[in-house]
């Protein structure tokens, strides 16, 4: 019990971030936008966040606790943000939206809050030892060198006409899936230095 103890407000936040999501997906889609799929992405995402806490909680714990609980406050806080930014940017561009300037400010207000969440993450990094800075450094690295090669190929098969994907959505999705490979990675770079 003692190991999931500190997982258990993730897990709690995934399920209920999941239940929203699939409670969402029962609603007419015009009155609720892309609520279902936003919630059950941050479900999925606090839910694996809170089974690595639980399973292994020595790759949750190599900060100072004060830069935990600081990285941890601002993350929640920026993510929260971000979230609801994406269902008002969403919302109200899908009802028409204002035009001009007051558009391109509505389209981009959910780019503020992905500002203060690597604002977190380097402030995170700039207060761990320098072990866990180098692991940190790979990982987002070879993250980043993955994704890369991926949206690289995804390119290449559009421009043959072999796949067919609508850009917004493609370059909407690099910044999730970036963190998703990080994490990945992570999880592998560390294993490696032990």
């Amino acid at each position: 019990m003692g190991a999931l103890k500190p997982a258990i407000g993730w897990l709690l936040g995934g399920i209920g971030a999941l239940a929203l999501g699939l409670l969402a997906t029962q609603m007419p889609p015009a009155r609720v936008g892309d609520l279902a799929p936003v919630m059950l992405c941050v479900g999925a995402g606090l839910l694996v966040a809170g089974l690595v806490r639980w399973r292994f909680p020595a790759l949750c714990e190599v900060a100072p606790a004060g830069v935990r609980r600081r990285y941890h406050r601002e993350m929640f806080l920026a993510m929260g943000a971000y979230v609801v930014a994406v269902l008002v940017t969403v919302s109200v561009l899908r009802a028409g939206g204002p035009d001009g300037t007051l558009r391109v400010l509505v389209a981009l207000l959910p780019v503020p809050p992905i500002a203060f969440v690597l604002r977190a993450v380097v402030r995170y990094i700039r207060g761990v030892d320098e072990m866990q800075q180098r692991i940190e450094l790979e990982a987002v690295s070879l993250a980043t060198a993955l994704v890369a090669l991926l949206y690289m190929s995804g390119g290449f098969l559009q421009a043959a006409k072999i796949i067919d994907l609508p850009a917004a959505a493609v370059m909407t999705w690099v910044f999730p899936l970036l963190c998703f490979a990080y994490g990945v990675v992570k999880f592998l770079v560390v294993r490696r230095y032990r």
